[in-house]
């Protein structure tokens, strides 16, 4: 019981204060917004009633929302995005274009370039001095790489096989 009175009192106390906090705030934004003028009045918009639609006003939304700017907002979780990413890439990547035609830039397939420089090697730079290691630190070495390299999405990776499949099934 006396834990029920302790919180209705504590209840009322609590609205009390907000009301005069609110009652406080409210009197001083009056004071700094100073007396309404012709200007800042508020405005009864409910004798207009709803405004008649105009076509032409419509049309102009439906072009509007037809070609609205970036960014989008995207319909799925934006697998389709990445892997279009992923095939102009695997455009670049895989085929010659240009880089620069007036200068007469080519851009070769990627195992062409691997091929290159396997053949004529990387140019070597100067030794670049070390700072003696501190105690108790070791030279770090790498076993072996990081990454196997790029890896596709679980969705292109269900694209590629739904092409194969369709494949498959026509060349029966």
């Amino acid at each position: 019981m006396v834990f029920i009175v302790a919180l209705s009192i504590f209840a009322v106390v609590t609205a009390a204060l907000a009301y005069g906090v609110g009652k406080v705030l409210d009197a001083r934004i009056n004071k700094e917004d100073g007396l309404p003028s012709r200007w800042a009045h508020p405005v009864d918009v409910r004798p207009l009633g709803n405004m008649a639609s105009n076509p032409e006003m419509q049309n102009k939304m439906a072009e509007m929302t037809q070609s609205f700017p970036a960014p989008r907002v995207q319909t799925d979780d934006g697998n389709q995005d990445v892997a279009d990413l992923h095939l102009r890439e695997d455009l670049l990547l895989n085929n010659y274009s240009w880089a620069d035609q007036a200068q007469g830039k080519v851009r070769i397939p990627i195992s062409r370039a691997m091929e290159l420089l396997a053949a004529r090697g990387l140019p070597v730079a100067p030794a670049v001095e070390q700072a003696p290691l501190m105690t108790g630190d070791k030279k770090p070495a790498v076993a072996v790489p990081l990454t196997n390299g790029f890896a596709r999405t679980g969705y292109e990776l269900d694209q590629a096989a739904a092409v194969a499949s369709a494949r498959t099934e026509q060349h029966k």
